[in-house]
């Protein structure tokens, strides 16, 4: 009798993963109409012989389900925006005025995103010692910090690290590398 019951359970249980396995989702999408729809769409375009269907029509259908996987996309752009790099002169942390533009358009899109958060990572080119790149890298992104703060963005979402000249943009030992290399690099963090 228990036998019984261990294989009457057993077999109830392959019957339930086995359903749930075919069952077909149906997602809807922001147009209103369901993944189904849409599959099914494309498989009757696909299959010969079936009347009423036109190349036309499947075209259209793939570049529907395109234009789902498109508009995704941006979002995630949207998340890193553009915060480009500011640069420094040799053995320098003052910002320039170019680079002070930039600062302004970052605290800009940070007081719009106020959930985002970023990291200013301080970088030197490779002339130095290891411990006076950190330190001149740290002082850099503090002073990024610093600005971004002054404008109004809450410090609590700006953090500052230094990679002295361990991580060159540009592993070039010429001035223009040098000159992309010191640099502070801003990161959106989680």
């Amino acid at each position: 009798m228990k036998m019984k019951k261990t294989i009457i359970f057993l077999c109830l249980i392959i019957f339930v993963l086995a359903y749930a396995g075919c069952a077909e989702k149906h997602l809807t999408k922001s147009d209103g109409s369901t993944s189904a729809q849409k599959e099914s769409a494309i498989k009757q375009n696909e299959q010969p012989g079936m009347g009423g269907t036109s190349a036309n029509q499947e075209e259209s259908a793939k570049r529907s389900i395109g234009k789902e996987q498109t508009t995704m996309e941006p979002a995630v752009s949207q998340v890193t925006a553009d915060l480009k790099d500011i640069h420094f002169d040799f053995d320098q942390y003052s910002i320039g005025q170019e680079d002070r533009k930039i600062l302004s358009s970052h605290a800009d899109y940070l007081l719009k995103n106020k959930m985002v958060k970023i990291v200013i990572e301080g970088n030197c080119d490779e002339r130095g010692t290891t411990e006076y790149n950190l330190a001149l890298g740290d002082r850099r992104a503090q002073e990024a910090r610093k600005f971004l703060v002054n404008s109004g963005v809450d410090q609590k979402r700006i953090k500052t690290t230094s990679y002295g000249k361990e991580r060159p943009f540009d592993p070039d030992h010429n001035e223009e590398a040098w000159a992309k290399n010191r640099r502070d690099h801003f990161v959106v963090s989680k």
